[in-house]
């Protein structure tokens, strides 16, 4: 057995209950949690997110095993159940913390997630508008977002179910 090799990326794509519960299903995530990036506050609240422009992202904190999965593939899964040209806006919901962003702490992630996003750029005529830059802070959310579609399986989400269960499939087959 090798051993597990964490590592971590921040990923913004609308309302992160969906995201976190599209995320938590892949093969090689470990771990999930909603919280706010990048913004100009310290330890907003979900109030102030949506209502006092305090610059924080909706943003899902994925640890993950590196020799299980690669950033690229979790990248290519994550722009499955984005739109990667629209700002400020993904699904029904509209503001700046529902931008798109991918937040790295590995200066070395830098290069993979810009070749990434070069090759996603090809499949598109409008620009991709995801934010990327180094994560400059993260707070958690309130308890009541963690995980919050296995608490509230009716509750709102921009993820089709189809998309869940293609996530429950997914393998990197790079690693192999």
């Amino acid at each position: 057995m090798s051993m597990i090799t964490t590592k971590e990326i921040y990923l913004a794509g609308g309302c992160f209950w969906g995201t976190e519960k599209y995320l938590s299903h892949i093969n090689g995530i470990l771990e999930t949690e909603v919280g706010y990036a990048n913004g100009n506050t310290k330890n907003p609240t979900y109030e102030e997110v949506c209502h006092n422009n305090t610059g924080h992202a909706e943003t899902v904190k994925v640890i993950y095993d590196s020799n299980l999965i690669s950033l690229g593939y979790i990248l290519e899964l994550y722009y499955d159940v984005i739109n990667p040209t629209s700002i400020n806006r993904q699904g029904g919901d509209v503001g700046s913390q529902y931008r798109t962003g991918i937040y790295y702490v590995e200066a070395d992630d830098k290069d993979i997630i810009e070749t990434s996003i070069k090759e996603l750029q090809k499949k598109y005529d409008k620009p991709i508008a995801i934010e990327v830059l180094g994560l400059e802070n993260y707070y958690p959310a309130e308890e009541y977002h963690q995980k919050y579609l296995d608490k509230n399986p009716a509750g709102y989400c921009h993820i089709s179910h189809e998309k869940f269960e293609k996530a429950k499939l997914a393998v990197d087959d790079s690693l192999k």
